[in-house]
């Protein structure tokens, strides 16, 4: 049996520019996975990571549908007793924008050390500016 070895033409990763503006989370969250995991390529192998960076702006204009504002918990555990920490979708959101965005994405990506080196292709900014205008990313529509 013959394995993929890919040239170095077909490694290249492109980046790409995303605006969260009024784009349902999880509708963005797959988009976004799967540009970086690269399913998008006509050459994907589930072994080789050859996706894309992607840069999302406004984040804190992403759109979560029905009560998710409300009804929607994030938890963290510090490990000590009481140390359990609950808020809603609406005060993660005003507090840390990116955050939101990155644990739906993360959520995601495969579990493990590929996945984990996925990790910093993923760059979130709450508002229209970010500092990777020297990539030349493109803009990346929202079907």
């Amino acid at each position: 049996m013959k394995t993929y070895v890919p040239d170095n033409n077909s490694t290249e990763q492109n980046w790409v520019v995303v605006d969260a503006s009024d784009v349902p989370l999880g509708r963005l969250a797959t988009l976004i996975a799967s540009r970086i995991r690269g399913k998008h390529r006509p050459d994907f192998t589930p072994n080789i990571m050859n996706g894309d960076f992607v840069v999302v702006v406004n984040a804190e204009k992403v759109a979560l549908t029905g009560k998710k504002m409300d009804q929607k918990v994030y938890t963290r555990y510090s490990g000590y007793q009481g140390g359990l920490k609950k808020e809603t979708a609406r005060t993660a959101i005003a507090k840390h924008p990116e955050r939101v965005i990155e644990h739906a994405v993360f959520g995601m990506l495969p579990k493990g050390r590929q996945g984990r080196a996925m990790h910093p292709r993923l760059k979130v900014y709450a508002g229209e500016q970010h500092p990777h205008a020297a990539q030349q990313p493109t803009k990346l529509e929202n079907k």
